[in-house]
């Protein structure tokens, strides 16, 4: 007797093979974009900062009106002046009488560089160019020293020469190094101004602080003096405003030079920056 068998298993039918979407690339090669793709680095945040820097209306504004400052009122004091003027001060006194208006202009110009895209919301696309912000800030920096040092030395330059043209007896007292040294004390004040507008990121609020910083020393020793007690301290804010330390070096004040009043102002400028890093990567923007 046959032993019954066990009813076969039907089989699922498989699936017939689907052709390959037209969108799925072919085997071979990977593809190579035609464009190059290098590492940023600072060098790239110059020179974007320094298209800003020089594409902007208000920086031709507000250099224009500083060369003008620092040179019209510089030759118009020189045209005033004899050679015995000249005894005990360099050829570059009479640019010291412009920097005194032409230092608001470096002052405004330093703010504007980083609050206004901080007004405008261009922060946020600088910032998607460039997530570092770090190195953002530092360009800014470097590129705004760079031109005001290049066309405060030019200014100061200018009238210089122009003093030194209209004498024919030459001055005993150096007057080069005060072209540099002034200079710097300016551009200095601007990269001030820069670091507080970064802080601050608000143009007018930004500066409003720095006329602060530099109308309100050269005004408040005067009160302060009718106290004995603060004499002391009205005597040392009196010494170090911005226009007795531009006096001290253009040696227009009674202890000529401007060393301190400059080591001053960097260690003044260093913490501003210090603070403007600080609070960059701090805040959202």
């Amino acid at each position: 007797m046959s032993t019954p068998q066990p009813p076969a298993t039907q089989q699922p039918a498989q699936p017939a093979p689907q052709p390959a979407p037209q969108w799925q690339a072919a085997p071979g090669p990977s593809y190579t974009s035609p464009i190059p793709v290098v590492r940023t680095h600072l060098g790239h945040a110059l020179a974007s900062e320094w298209t800003k820097i020089r594409s902007v209306r208000s920086t031709m504004w507000t250099l224009g009106v500083f060369l003008l400052l620092v040179v019209g009122i510089g030759f118009l004091a020189a045209l005033q002046t004899d050679d015995t003027d000249y005894s005990g001060v360099p050829y570059t006194i009479p640019a010291f009488f412009g920097l005194i208006l032409g230092q608001i202009c470096l002052i405004t110009l330093g703010v504007l560089v980083i609050a206004s895209e901080y007004g405008t919301g261009m922060i946020r696309t600088t910032f998607t160019a460039s997530p570092q912000r770090h190195r953002v800030l530092a360009a800014k920096m470097l590129i705004f020293f760079a031109v005001a040092y290049a066309v405060s030395v030019f200014a100061i330059g200018v009238v210089g020469l122009f003093v030194a043209s209209l004498h024919a007896t030459p001055t005993s007292t150096p007057w080069v190094g005060t072209i540099f040294m002034g200079a710097l004390y300016v551009s200095l004040l601007g990269v001030l101004a820069l670091a507080v507008g970064s802080m601050l990121r608000h143009s007018a609020g930004a500066i409003t602080a720095m006329l602060g910083v530099v109308l309100v020393p050269a005004i408040l020793p005067a009160f302060m003096m009718i106290s004995e007690s603060l004499r002391p301290v009205a005597e040392k804010v009196l010494e170090y405003n911005a226009i007795n330390s531009l006096a001290a070096i253009f040696d227009a004040g009674e202890e000529g030079g401007g060393g301190a009043q400059l080591g001053v102002l960097v260690a003044v400028t260093a913490a501003a920056i210090a603070g403007a890093f600080l609070l960059l990567d701090r805040r959202d923007v």
